[in-house]
């Protein structure tokens, strides 16, 4: 039994290290992260649809070419479905508002759902109906949702409010071997431009092209008798599966409730926690997790805040994803220790009230001084370092990294570089007596989260200093 166990253990360390050695692809342009300035960005365009809408923020940005990423934000209105589609990269989203549930169709795994004579409401003439299909995932409000690249999905919202969603899709993720572009592939629907009645395409636009956001169903492509002999059916339903008449967008509103088989409480499911790790495979594997649960905090202080981390240890797909996620909230003036991330991208995206952030790069410059706002995102390159603090009232916010365990180096506080160097270093590195480098050593008793000390106070400049806060605005 032990050498059973010790084989095992064996095969998941070689499995976990040669996942690791497709870390990113090289699609990367030289210097695209050597950058001089980084602003916060909002979405730049919305394409919508009869059941709500999708908004893109520019991927065109340095800062998401810097980082490989792009980002969009569905909104979906009660019995609103997102169709069935597929992309080349994989999405990792966080679910802002509302509840849903979505489906997650997975090359080899058994149609486990499946009933036999169950009567559907609606059905004409109420005449039995079968049906069978891969497992449904229920989602609320703070979960952390996962999907692997090529894998067909749709979503709908089951909820009485809006579902917000902020997505990621890692363009330079391995598993993408097509090209360095996010690209959706439909099942269903007719995302044309609404207004211009012009096809679009989802994904990042070359230089010098517009914008164009939306999509076909792939169904268009094929000839109706190619689609018709494929599934067996008469030409009128392969003529509907063209969609080339239903001009509903990519979000349709489902005129009843969405009838899927699902068993008797499962839609109660509010994030109750379920075993990991070996047990799980591919097609049982846990494909969402909640990072908005107070009790499940890495990090905690009282008066400043929490921060909760998911990487691949807690949620296992994040490995296949090679991506992870941080869930921060900072109390009223709370302030995170200056850090970077020492493997990883750090995409911040606010979700609630609004933070001051200063970004610094490797030649000691200040490329961010400003205020982000909820709706608002940066990127924060590799090794960037960069503090945060929030502005007045609670600040909450999500932070997506491009590695499955992102490791983050702090400069003040118990845990930090400067705590781990020897007072001697400190003092003649800084110039300072051995006196006061014991204190600048062990000024913060804190590890990561600091209250408010009330020692400062920052005053964003109105007077073109380029985003810079000067001497004379900082008041001691």
């Amino acid at each position: 039994m032990a050498k059973l166990f010790v084989s095992l253990s064996f095969l998941l360390l070689i499995h976990g290290c040669l996942a690791r050695e497709h870390f990113r692809p090289s699609f990367q342009q030289k210097n695209e992260c050597q950058f001089q300035r980084i602003n916060a960005l909002e979405p730049i365009e919305r394409v919508q649809s009869e059941a709500g809408f999708t908004e893109f923020f520019d991927s065109n940005e340095q800062q998401f070419q810097c980082s490989g990423v792009e980002v969009i934000r569905h909104q979906i209105q009660p019995r609103g479905l997102l169709l069935p589609s597929y992309t080349n990269t994989p999405i990792l989203f966080f679910v802002e508002q509302g509840i849903g549930f979505q489906g997650v169709m997975l090359p080899g795994c058994p149609e486990t759902y499946e009933v036999s004579t169950e009567q559907f409401e609606g059905r004409k003439g109420g005449s039995a109906f079968t049906d069978r299909h891969q497992k449904v995932h229920h989602f609320r409000q703070g979960d952390l949702v996962a999907i692997p690249t090529g894998a067909a999905h749709w979503l709908y919202n089951d909820g009485q409010e809006e579902l917000i969603i902020i997505a990621l899709l890692d363009s330079q993720n391995y598993a993408n071997q097509l090209d360095p572009n996010h690209r959706r592939f439909f099942l269903a629907g007719n995302s044309q431009g609404e207004q211009q009645g012009q096809p679009r395409s989802w994904g990042r636009r070359q230089q010098g092209q517009s914008q164009q956001r939306g999509s076909n169903s792939i169904f268009q492509g094929f000839e109706i008798q190619t689609i018709a002999e494929a599934f067996n059916v008469d030409q009128q339903t392969a003529m509907l599966l063209r969609g080339e008449d239903d001009h509903r967008g990519h979000i349709v509103m489902v005129k009843r409730d969405l009838q899927v088989i699902q068993p008797r409480g499962e839609q109660e499911y509010r994030g109750r926690p379920r075993d990991n790790g070996v047990e799980e495979t591919i097609c049982s594997m846990k494909l969402q997790t909640n990072i908005d649960d107070p009790s499940k905090a890495d990090v905690y202080n009282p008066q400043a805040g929490r921060c909760t981390r998911i990487n691949s240890f807690k949620f296992p797909i994040l490995q296949f994803l090679q991506l992870s996620a941080e869930r921060g909230v900072l109390h009223s003036n709370g302030l995170v220790s200056p850090h970077w991330i020492m493997n990883a991208h750090n995409i911040i995206y606010v979700t609630e009230g609004a933070m001051r952030m200063q970004i610094v790069n490797d030649q000691g410059e200040e490329v961010f001084h400003d205020q982000i706002q909820q709706g608002q995102l940066v990127v924060v390159p590799q090794n960037f370092a960069v503090v945060k603090q929030a502005q007045g009232q609670e600040c909450k916010w999500i932070s997506f990294r491009t590695s499955d365990n992102a490791m983050m180096n702090t400069l003040a506080g118990e845990t930090s570089a400067m705590r781990a160097l020897p007072v001697d270093v400190i003092a003649n590195a800084y110039q300072l007596s051995r006196e006061e480098a014991q204190r600048l050593k062990y000024s913060r008793q804190e590890a990561v989260l600091f209250p408010s000390s009330g020692s400062s106070t920052y005053r964003r400049s109105s007077r073109g200093s380029g985003g810079r806060v000067t001497e004379a605005e900082v008041e001691a």
